[in-house]
């Protein structure tokens, strides 16, 4: 399955898996940033980030788990 998924990123093409959530592929723009130790200014470079969206049924799993926990945030 691991290897189907990364298949399909490589290829370029978001994967639904049901229940669960997406995972797509995101371009982020080159863009200044700086060394937090150093201070020192440099530009991050343009890349491709793998962004996941959980869908709807795992969103209220996690809620409903943390409100059985009582948890603050859920």
């Amino acid at each position: 399955i691991i290897n189907e998924v990364k298949n399909e990123l490589v290829a370029g093409n978001d994967v639904k898996l049901s229940s669960f959530g997406t995972l797509s592929l995101r371009k982020k723009n080159p863009r200044p940033g700086r060394n937090p130790k150093t201070g020192v200014e440099a530009e991050i470079s343009a890349r491709t980030v793998i962004s996941f969206k959980p869908s709807q049924n795992l969103r209220k799993s996690i809620k409903a788990n943390n409100r059985l926990r009582g948890d603050k945030h859920g």
